[in-house]
């Protein structure tokens, strides 16, 4: 199985460890990707809050690069990315004017849009017995809180894999990991996203509500697909902890983290190793093997 591949910035930069982990998986699930050449920025998450049309421009310009590669199925991890290559793709077909704008200003033609797949579709595409059938380690003490956050099921008539208010897309490929997800209240609440630079107060009020909502279900971890939320989860901890010495941490895992902690990949592999928050309490919950 093969996809094309948009990395985008965070997973080569600040989220290293998501592209890390999520490489290390799909080789296991024997699953290529093809890293779109010269991409660059689709502009999340500040140029659809600042020019329309730049925020159009920049995804469709990634697409139009994946299609020169012959690339018709293309996995952006990033929750903000898939959403800005799907939100601009759907533009694109309804808007003939913006089109030709667009078409002009990055001097290509648009030759058509591409399926794009965010993490839980990847997985979904892989096949969840796929998963199961490679696992070599035992995660069943392991209890998880599945964090969607805004961007990977909304809007619903775009992102329509799963349902927006109470999705349960996460918590199928968790069982199959052979962790446990659990019931919580947060699971698509906002954790601030962007404005953790100029409004941080606000997102270490919107962050700790989810993650204590986490903790008081039992959670030994959150485990989340999108490089800001993350960021938000596990860095902001730090900050929390100095204005509140009652908080207790949590650890913050990507899926694709979790998924390699099942197929016995270790932490280096998996960039674990590179969270501010601790994932050893959850490393200790890892048998060796496999429950039958």
């Amino acid at each position: 199985m093969e996809f094309g591949y948009y990395p985008g910035c965070s997973l080569s930069g600040t989220a290293k460890e998501f592209d890390k982990s999520l490489k290390a998986v799909l080789k296991v699930l024997d699953v290529n990707l093809l890293e779109i050449q010269n991409w660059s920025c689709c502009g999340a998450s500040s140029a659809h809050v600042t020019n329309h049309l730049l925020s159009v421009a920049l995804p469709v310009r990634n697409i139009i690069e994946a299609k020169k590669q012959g690339l018709n199925e293309i996995v952006a991890p990033c929750a903000a990315c898939y959403n800005r290559l799907v939100s601009a793709q759907h533009e694109m077909k309804l808007d003939e004017k913006l089109r030709t704008k667009i078409e002009d200003l990055v001097e290509e033609k648009y030759q058509g849009s591409a399926e794009v797949y965010n993490l839980i579709q990847l997985f979904q595409k892989t096949g969840l017995e796929e998963i199961k059938s490679k696992k070599k380690a035992d995660l069943s003490d392991i209890k998880v809180a599945c964090y969607y956050g805004c961007l990977l099921v909304r809007p619903h008539s775009l992102a329509n894999f799963d349902d927006a208010e109470d999705p349960v897309s996460m918590e199928e490929i968790v069982t199959a990991t052979g962790a446990k997800p659990l019931d919580w209240n947060f699971k698509t609440e906002c954790c601030g996203a962007a404005h953790s630079i100029a409004h941080k107060d606000i997102v270490l009020k919107l962050s700790k509500n989810i993650l204590d909502d986490a903790i008081r279900n039992g959670a030994d971890v959150i485990v989340t697909a999108c490089p800001m939320c993350h960021s938000n989860l596990d860095m902001r901890q730090w900050s929390i902890v100095r204005s509140d010495k009652d908080f207790k941490s949590i650890p913050v895992l990507y899926l694709s983290q979790l998924i390699g902690l099942a197929l016995g990949l270790n932490k280096k592999e998996l960039g674990i190793d590179l969270h501010f928050i601790s994932v050893d309490p959850v490393l200790a919950k890892v048998k060796e093997e496999a429950v039958a």
